[in-house]
């Protein structure tokens, strides 16, 4: 590639990060380093009326904790194209606003709230499916097309609110190669006359936009399909500056989808199965409200940014899980679809299982032990290793090591209730009994000889294992399923088992049925 790859990604700060926004920065990432070239970050806030506080850095921690790290952004002095908040460039984009006033391909506009709600009515009456501010109703509005120049002039000199429109041209096609989409193509009748700059000197968005993306560098733009229809307008933009030969190349991405594949993912989609659509835990400074994060549900970073990266874009083979290296090496725009992605609640957990499967027991330990201290308790390292090696083929949250191995810290307060109605009869009693002064004689317990020792004495007894099994394990656990029992009573040591069992045998004495 010629030119150096520089892409950016530029959320504004009104509200949580969206997942869909995260997997946008992870496609720009992804994308820039495999090219060996820049991800930069860029904060579109030029709409003030919708500033949230504490929304910016929402945006930076999200990143820090997904490790998609910028290159270049408002919080790094890296860069040599700042500043990289739009708010902070608002002279750049007069300048350029004014340039297009110069070339007449834009123009003020004076047109009131109510004079733009009568238009909008009489088109309607008229039957018009979409009014716009176009390059036919222009001629019926307050602008400085239909005004004389005098008028205008004095207008300005009187302070008369205004914004600058673009004068889209009246019979032309648009036209742009879509690295995703291959060629869209627009007849501008489709266009409207978008605002530029607002009554209050900021930009909007498509001039920020273009204008930023031009002085700083970037050679694509990955962002999502909602972005698709002003795409031919930002074209008319680059044509209109004289900047079509550096224009970057466009790759839209496909909507995240609801579970069912019926509708773009929303908030209340995500709350409706019980999911979070936000990457971390967000509370609104208006109402109060506190939305959920994958982040504190328990996704790790890793897990969670291997999942988004599937959601609308593959490998080409069979091949699931990629660490960030070979995410990066894989990656290509070309295999991005088309076609909406499912938003597979259920993958996603896959993913952090996979993920936690992979890492080591000290690194699972540490997990545990936060939640142990958190609870007042001592436990070794090595307990807390062999606990989660015990647990971390059926866990999917870390939290889980502590909710699902709680019968490894403290002694079970209640039985089963199937199992001790089903199965605890007179011959398990004295099995289990049996079994207890058995394990008060062998000398060193591991699996290996709990094993033999449970066999022995059921032999000797002439009951089967499977008889008796499910209540060996509901005296140790209190519960019918988990991992290897006989991993459990290696664990937990030849004096707590012994203890327990005859617990629970004095427990449940008046359980026993014929």
């Amino acid at each position: 590639m010629s030119q150096a790859v520089r892409v950016r990604f530029a959320p504004s700060p009104t509200g949580p990060l969206h997942i869909g926004g995260v997997r946008t920065a992870l496609y720009n990432y992804l994308f820039a380093k495999k090219e060996g070239g820049q991800f930069i970050l860029r904060i579109e806030d030029t709409d003030q009326n919708r500033y949230v506080d504490g929304a910016e850095d929402y945006i930076k921690r999200t990143l820090e904790w997904l490790g998609i790290s910028p290159d270049e952004s408002p919080w790094n002095d890296a860069g040599e194209f700042g500043p990289y908040r739009q708010s902070e460039r608002k002279e750049v984009y007069g300048k350029y606003a004014q340039q297009l006033l110069d070339d007449d391909k834009a123009y003020y506009a004076f047109d009131t709230s109510e004079e733009l709600d009568e238009m909008r009515e009489r088109l309607k009456a008229a039957r018009v499916d979409t009014p716009q501010y176009n390059a036919i109703t222009r001629l019926q509005m307050k602008n400085s097309l239909t005004l004389s120049q005098e008028e205008v002039k004095a207008k300005l000199d009187a302070g008369e609110p205004y914004v600058i429109r673009l004068k889209v041209p009246r019979k032309e096609e648009v036209r742009l190669n879509d690295k995703v989409r291959g060629w869209v193509m627009v007849h501008s009748t489709q266009i409207d006359d978008k605002i530029l700059m607002k009554s209050d000197g900021m930009p909007t968005y498509h001039l920020a936009n273009v204008v930023d993306d031009h002085l700083m560098g970037i050679t694509h733009v990955i962002r999502g399909e909602e972005w698709l229809p002003s795409a031919p307008l930002h074209v008319l933009l680059y044509q209109f500056f004289g900047w079509e030969d550096t224009m970057p190349e466009f790759a839209h991405l496909p909507l995240l989808l609801k579970p069912d594949g019926n509708g773009k993912l929303s908030k209340r989609d995500a709350e409706k199965h019980g999911f979070p659509i936000f990457p971390m835990e967000w509370k609104d400074p208006a109402s109060g409200e506190l939305l959920a994060g994958f982040k504190e549900e328990g996704y790790l970073p890793d897990a969670l940014l291997n999942f988004l990266a599937f959601l609308g874009w593959n490998p080409g083979d069979e091949k699931e899980i990629f660490s960030d290296d070979e995410l990066i090496k894989a990656f290509s725009l070309e295999r991005i679809g088309k076609a909406g992605a499912k938003f597979d609640i259920q993958k996603a957990k896959w993913f952090n299982e996979q993920y936690l499967k992979n890492k080591s027991n000290s690194e699972l330990a540490e997990y545990l032990k936060k939640d142990v201290e958190a609870n007042g308790l001592e436990v070794s390292q090595e307990k807390l290793e062999r606990i989660v090696h015990a647990l971390k083929e059926r866990v999917t949250f870390p939290t889980e090591f502590w909710t699902q191995g709680h019968y490894f810290f403290s002694k079970p307060d209640s039985y089963d209730e199937k199992v001790v109605k089903k199965k605890w009869n007179a011959e398990v009693d004295k099995a289990l009994s049996l079994y207890a002064d058995a394990l008060d004689k062998v000398d060193h317990l591991d699996a290996g000889n709990a094993k033999a020792t449970f066999a022995a004495v059921l032999e000797q007894e002439g009951i089967g294992m499977g008889k008796v099994m499910q209540s060996l394990r509901v005296s140790i656990t209190g519960e019918a399923g988990g991992p290897d029992l006989m991993d459990i009573i290696e664990i937990l040591g030849k004096e707590e088992i012994t203890e327990r069992i005859r617990l629970a045998l004095d427990k449940l004495k008046d359980q026993i049925s014929e």
